[in-house]
Parts: structure tokens; C-alpha cells; sequence
């Protein structure tokens, strides 16, 4: 099985997981031997940028100690041969500096996200 995960909707649940759900969930669908993908659009394009540091969150005496990692979440899952893909007029949109993104992402035009399709037998939104 082929998928496409679209990823759009930036940091829901990060701070109480430290995943997100569905970068997390990928992972464990290519470690079941499914063919994953991911396609970052929207303001998920944020992840891509290096290093960042989440601020400290803290309820009366707790404290998180394991804020989310999303850029090493996305540098893991292409070491591990996860194609990334992100929109390119998202980015531009949310002036991202270039020399903060990581590496190994395919840059798409949105005209070019149907053709992007194609390749899958299965495109998930979420």
C-alpha cells in the first residue's frame, strides 16, 4: 500500500505527547511495511525548521520535560527513507528562512500537488 499523509494542522496535541499524532503514526505504518509519505501544507510547514525550542510548560509543580522535536522527528523519517514533501507558497507565505529548514524535503508548487497524487494509491488528510 502507498500513502500520502497531508499533514496541515501544525502542533495539535504536540505539548501533551511530544509527537504529532500523525508524524508519529506514520512512522509506525512504515515500520508495518506500508509505503508512507508525507506532504506538509499549511502552517505544518513550520516543522521544518531547525532547531526550535518550545517553550517551557508548566502545571503548579509539573513540568514537561520532553518538549516535541518535530524537525528531528522529520530528519529521522527521512533517514529512514519517508519521502517529505512541502508545499513551496506555504513556506514563502510564512517567510521561513531557507538556511533553517532541514534538509531532504521536496519542494512542491500547490499547482503541482495533483499530479503529486497520482503516485499514491491512498491520500490521507488530517
Amino acid at each position: 500500500m502507498k500513502v500520502l499523509n497531508i499533514v496541515e494542522t501544525a502542533y495539535r496535541a504536540t505539548l501533551e505527547e511530544q509527537d504529532d499524532t500523525i508524524l508519529w503514526l506514520s512512522q509506525s505504518l512504515q515500520n508495518s511495511e506500508v509505503d508512507i509519505s508525507i506532504l506538509l501544507r499549511g502552517n505544518a510547514v513550520n516543522y521544518l525548521i531547525k532547531e526550535q525550542k518550545p517553550f517551557n510548560l508548566h502545571f503548579g509543580t509539573w513540568k514537561q520535560t520532553q518538549p516535541p522535536e518535530l524537525d528531528r522527528d522529520l530528519e529521522q523519517m527521512i533517514a529512514k527513507d519517508i519521502s517529505v514533501y512541502a508545499i513551496a507558497e506555504d513556506i514563502a507565505d510564512r517567510a521561513l528562512p531557507q538556511d533553517r529548514l532541514i534538509e531532504g524535503v521536496s519542494m512542491v508548487a500547490k499547482n503541482q500537488v495533483a499530479q503529486l497524487f497520482e503516485q499514491f494509491q491512498y491520500v490521507w488528510h488530517w
